[in-house]
């Protein structure tokens, strides 16, 4: 009895083991799509920008001698009118003094000569002569003072030192050597070039000045300046060699955080009408050129598609795609071109919303 039950238990073992169990189906994968924006927007055109002090000056000798005294430092912040450097001056005040005597004898000399003229013993054209002499001195009285005054360089306006033009305490300087520069950092400018058609583009919406348009800075660090600038002047002439005209905004630079030579990036807003936008997340690369996938009855089609502008998580498009098209945004790496796929659809406020949420994490 026993000997039965153990074959009987094994037979239903062998059965059992011979089952083949049906494989599970996988449920079949389902993307997300949606539909390209089709509305009026606002992007920002990037150029490269040349920032310049709205007063940037050389500061020259304007005499030849020793420098016998430096009153600031590289960088320093200085006012008008301050004393900067000091030519030595001895021979310049005694050019003074030598001219203030010239000019006292040449007095007394016409003084004289004109009591003796008003006694009708000398003639008027000797009482002129005498006169034109003693103007004479006077004349090289100023310029001896002039020259003297040459000898101490002072800030004409407010602003900040620059590197010195290696000048040092005690050396000979020459009449027109530079010496430093001054620059006033209060406002900067900032030069951008435009090409023509960007430029026929920005008249035609804001007027041929052009004026009073808002920009804004990004410095070298990829942050912004602090505040916006206006755009306050446009160039008479296009660059023949380059096809580009010159846009000047104006900085208001009270911090003093920008600085005379600095470079960076302007961004000028621009009304685009109609404009077609699609999700970045939608876009692959092949050759440094974008595509999307379109689904027509289904299926996945690869389309090359002309990005213009970048906005966050988006791209302003030229061509490529209408607001008709559904645009695949998940799966791009799984499925492949021809390939029919099952989808479901969400429009793109809702995408942009995850993906600000996914950020904001």
């Amino acid at each position: 009895m026993k000997i039965t039950l153990y074959y009987f238990s094994l037979v239903l073992l062998v059965l059992t083991s011979c089952k083949h169990e049906e494989p599970v189906k996988e449920e079949a994968a389902n993307y997300l799509v949606t539909l390209p924006e089709q509305k009026d927007t606002i992007i920002e055109q990037e150029y490269v920008g040349q920032v310049r002090a709205i007063q940037h000056i050389e500061l020259r000798a304007l005499e030849k001698g020793y420098l016998e005294k430096i009153f600031v430092d590289e960088g320093q912040h200085v006012k008008k009118g301050q004393l900067i450097f000091k030519i030595k001056s001895n021979v310049y005040q005694a050019e003074v003094q030598k001219a203030q005597a010239e000019a006292e004898y040449a007095k007394r000399e016409y003084l004289n000569t004109k009591m003796l003229a008003d006694s009708s013993i000398v003639s008027p054209n000797e009482l002129a002569l005498s006169k034109a002499h003693y103007n004479k001195t006077l004349a090289e009285l100023e310029i001896a003072k002039t020259h003297l005054g040459f000898t101490e360089i002072r800030a004409p306006f407010d602003g900040i030192i620059g590197r010195f033009n290696d000048v040092r305490l005690g050396s000979l300087v020459e009449e027109g050597e530079l010496l430093t520069t001054l620059s006033d950092n209060s406002k900067m400018w900032v030069y951008f070039n435009v090409p023509e058609k960007e430029y026929l583009s920005y008249v035609s919406q804001k007027g041929i000045q052009g004026i009073n348009q808002l920009v804004r800075l990004k410095m070298a660090n990829d942050e912004f300046f602090m505040s916006p600038g206006k755009v306050e002047t446009i160039e008479a002439d296009f660059n023949n060699e380059t096809g580009n005209i010159t846009f000047r905004a104006t900085f208001d630079n009270s911090k003093g955080t920008l600085r005379h030579g600095q470079t960076g990036k302007i961004y000028l807003p621009k009304n685009v009408k109609d404009a077609v936008i699609i999700p970045q997340k939608a876009t692959f690369e092949i050759l440094d050129k974008k595509f999307v996938y379109v689904i027509k009855n289904h299926k996945v089609v690869s389309q090359p598609v002309e990005v213009t502008n970048e906005l966050p998580h988006l791209y302003v498009l030229s061509g490529g795609v209408t607001a008709q098209d559904t645009l695949l945004v998940e799966g791009l790496r799984k499925v492949k071109n021809g390939e029919t796929i099952a989808t479901h659809y969400e429009n793109q406020g809702k995408i942009l919303s995850e993906l600000d949420n996914l950020k904001a994490e």
